[in-house]
């Protein structure tokens, strides 16, 4: 990858949930200003803050419930998870979708300002490994990805079944995203990333970059690579998903992110997706919107429409596929 196709590298990533650093610019509030007190009382405004990660499907959420409900006007801002949480705590917005919860000193913050905050799962995310149709490395364990990431290991042929003799590239969309955060807590227990990471800017861009260059792993949410079925093997793809194994040697058992992978547990890098509200109304266009991301309707878009995997119970069932 030129140093001219990268638009940042990532020196330092954010804090993980036990800490609170924002990073917003001045451009994302001039759309959404704060509100004058008792504003929200009087509308049918449904402003939410949502994690760009599932912008895909959340934007079918949003369609649909402005559907059913012509009175709310439906106002979605997609950022940054660090950024979505920040306008959340900020009052800027009653709603955020995102892969954590709030931590304590947050909570205390809008505790003062509107009252509590209620937080639903309403999805498991996966995330996914994407390289070059060219690699011929297609197989990886959770251990590799954590020293690739923390920068012990720096050349495929350093991977157990690795072959390549060039160095390993890893892009990811922000480099205050939720799947940077996710690399930091979950995979490498809050300690500094390290190695060759860098941010395009966008999920789309990440991908771009593996598809352009055989030496790049773009790690991206699983969603971002479906296509016209959540049924895709990612065969029609123009770029490879890697299959990951949560362990090595004779005990590897390789898997893509799949939903079925991830209802049964055996695809290991997954994470939950949570709706936040703040609004202390108890009717609410915002409270209703909420209510139905984890309702029927809302899970049923979320099984049929996405890579994710709904927070309700699923049936799995034999399919034949005929041609």
């Amino acid at each position: 990858m030129k140093t001219s196709d990268i638009l940042k590298k990532i020196t330092s990533v954010m804090v993980g949930a036990s800490g609170l650093i924002f990073s917003i610019s001045g451009l994302l509030f001039t759309s959404c200003e704060k509100k004058t007190p008792g504003a929200w009382m009087k509308e049918n405004v449904v402003e939410i803050a949502i994690d760009e990660t599932f912008s895909t499907i959340m934007k079918e959420e949003v369609e649909q419930f402005g559907l059913l409900h012509p009175e709310a006007s439906m106002q979605p801002y997609y950022v940054t998870e660090d950024s979505a949480i920040h306008m959340l705590i900020d009052d800027s917005v009653r709603c955020c979708i995102t892969t954590r919860k709030l931590t304590d000193v947050e909570r205390d913050i809008i505790k003062r300002r509107t009252g509590n905050a209620l937080h639903s799962l309403i999805a498991y995310d996966a995330i996914a490994l994407v390289t070059n149709k060219q690699n011929p490395d297609s197989l990886i364990t959770v251990e590799e990805l954590r020293k690739i990431v923390s920068g012990e290991i720096t050349h495929w042929n350093q991977l157990e079944r690795g072959t390549q003799k060039d160095e390993i590239q890893v892009v990811f969309d922000n480099s205050r995203s939720s799947t940077v955060r996710y690399m930091t807590d979950s995979l490498c227990f809050t300690k500094k990333l390290g190695g060759n990471l860098y941010a395009q800017g966008s999920n789309t861009a990440a991908i771009e970059a593996a598809r352009n260059n055989k030496n790049v792993i773009a790690i991206v949410g699983a969603d971002w690579l479906r296509n016209d079925s959540v049924l895709s093997t990612f065969r029609n793809l123009d770029v490879q998903v890697m299959m990951v194994s949560r362990k090595g040697g004779k005990e590897a058992d390789y898997f893509r992110p799949y939903q079925y992978y991830i209802a049964t547990g055996d695809y290991p890098l997954t994470r939950s997706v949570y709706a936040i509200t703040t609004d202390p109304r108890r009717r609410s266009a915002v409270k209703s919107f909420y209510f139905f991301l984890k309702d029927t309707k809302g899970q049923t878009i979320i099984c049929n429409g996405s890579q994710l995997l709904p927070y309700a119970q699923v049936q799995v069932k034999d399919v034949t596929v005929q041609n």
